[in-house]
């Protein structure tokens, strides 16, 4: 396993093609960053808030979610227990 790890290694780029820019992934992902935010306009808001909700609640049961409606705005507020998990599900749903 090793060995493949370090025969790939020189595959991994760590910096930006288009800019050059170097990229340390800790800096980009934080732990605290548990707390997802979206919100929702238009007849359904409120529907596709509950259905965002339940993905989240199946896939990550621990996630805390709270659904406010403000003048016809639905915001869903997602608490992850770890950052990754809000990666996770951002990447998987497309968000």
């Amino acid at each position: 396993m090793i060995k493949q790890i370090k025969k790939q290694q020189g595959n991994v780029s760590d910096s930006c093609t288009e800019c050059g820019s170097y990229v340390d992934i800790g800096a980009v992902v934080e732990a605290e960053d548990t707390l997802l935010q979206l919100s929702f306009a238009g007849d359904n808001a409120l529907l596709q808030a509950q259905s965002i909700q339940q993905i989240a609640q199946e896939r990550f049961p621990d996630t805390k979610a709270d659904i406010i409606d403000e003048n016809n705005i639905i915001s869903l507020k997602l608490d992850f227990s770890f950052s990754v998990e809000k990666m996770i599900f951002q990447l998987e749903n497309q968000l």
